[in-house]
């Protein structure tokens, strides 16, 4: 697994938990639509430390909090 499909996969649990729209978290965080479906498809190859800040902050928690989960954990991470 890609950190960018990790990432996906913390936003579609995150978006899940709080019963978010991924519109109300585009505009929450000002990540472009099309940008965002590009990261939860898959398209998108490297995901910054900004769009990860920008996330923290459209969920309204902090990055270490967006950063909390096992999935990043994982020894099948693959780190390039």
């Amino acid at each position: 697994m890609t950190v960018n499909d990790a990432v996906a996969t913390r936003i579609v649990k995150l978006l899940r938990e709080k019963k978010m729209s991924q519109y109300r978290l585009e505009q929450n965080s000002f990540i472009a639509h099309g940008a965002m479906n590009n990261i939860l498809a898959g398209k998108n190859k490297t995901v910054t430390l900004t769009t990860v800040l920008r996330l923290a902050r459209g969920f309204n928690m902090s990055v270490e909090d967006f950063l909390n989960d096992e999935i990043f954990h994982s020894e099948e991470l693959e780190l390039e």
